[in-house]
């Protein structure tokens, strides 16, 4: 498996679905499920990191859904346009048309989380979709799956295809106890929950350098947070000697930074990620 995700299919066209139920798992997750006969042949399922892009409009907004992003961004200035934001999904029911995303919310900061908590039944959704790039390698020895809240649906999806009584060690980064959720593995589970409300990019490499790894080929999964994620991803690389076509890798936000202003970081973040493959070359 690639290093990194692949790019996301070129949508032809924005579809429009609608809420069927709103619930919230944790404190800070909202589980949202969306369905409608827009989402046929949706095409979720090849990978486990499968994501949407939701274009949702401003307050106040001259437009309402369904919308085409593309005549917004002509006709109206740049604070009318709609914003992008991108969800693992959970689960994808083809014969039902029903996709299920779970939005990690803290109050009313951000766009995304606090849009969710308003939800109700009916309600539109307008989206793109879906990309994806990674899903657990069937023969690999083990697995390693890593991250934080915002990952959480996408390392609970790939629980569900490790191979039965295949070890696979999880660790997430967390608020605290009552941000755990259940998850369950056909797999050989070792599960550590890391509970640091200050999203130290520290926890996450310090727990992995602690583990004990087992013998064999190693397929790991490293996303979140990206100071966090590339941590992980230097120890696997430099200090493990794990070879990068044996990782997915990506960092899905960074703090302190809004999410259009990590986009227009990323490439450089990548490019500090490729750094640290090449010295570990040398």
């Amino acid at each position: 498996m690639a290093d990194t995700p692949a790019a996301p299919r070129p949508a032809r066209r924005a579809l429009l679905a609608h809420v069927e139920t709103v619930e919230r798992l944790t404190p800070s997750m909202i589980r949202v499920v969306v369905g409608g006969d827009a989402l046929a042949g949706f095409g979720a399922g090849e990978f486990t990191d499968h994501y949407v892009k939701l274009q949702l409009p401003p307050a106040g907004a001259p437009y309402a859904l369904p919308f085409d992003a593309e005549a917004v961004k002509a006709e109206l200035p740049r604070a009318q346009w709609p914003r992008l934001r991108s969800y693992t999904v959970r689960a994808w029911d083809e014969a039902a048309r029903r996709l299920t995303l779970d939005f990690v919310c803290h109050g009313d900061e951000g766009i995304a989380g606090p849009w969710a908590l308003g939800l109700r039944p009916g309600d539109p959704v307008q989206l793109l979709g879906p990309g994806g790039g990674y899903a657990p390698d069937a023969t690999a020895d083990w697995h390693l799956l890593v991250g934080d809240m915002s990952v959480l649906p996408a390392i609970a999806a790939s629980l569900e295809r490790i191979p039965a009584g295949v070890p696979v060690h999880v660790l997430v980064q967390v608020d605290g106890p009552k941000e755990e959720q259940p998850l369950s593995t056909p797999g050989d589970l070792r599960l550590t929950w890391l509970h640091d409300p200050t999203h130290d990019d520290r926890v996450l490499v310090d727990a992995v350098r602690a583990l004990d790894f087992p013998a064999g080929r190693l397929h790991a999964f490293v996303h979140g947070e990206a100071s966090a994620v590339r941590n992980v991803r230097r120890h696997l690389v430099v200090e493990r000697g794990v070879p990068v076509e044996q990782m997915s890798v990506s960092g899905y936000w960074k703090l302190t930074r809004t999410d259009e202003e990590w986009r227009e970081d990323k490439a450089a973040w990548k490019a500090q990620v490729e750094q640290d493959a090449a010295a570990a070359a040398r």
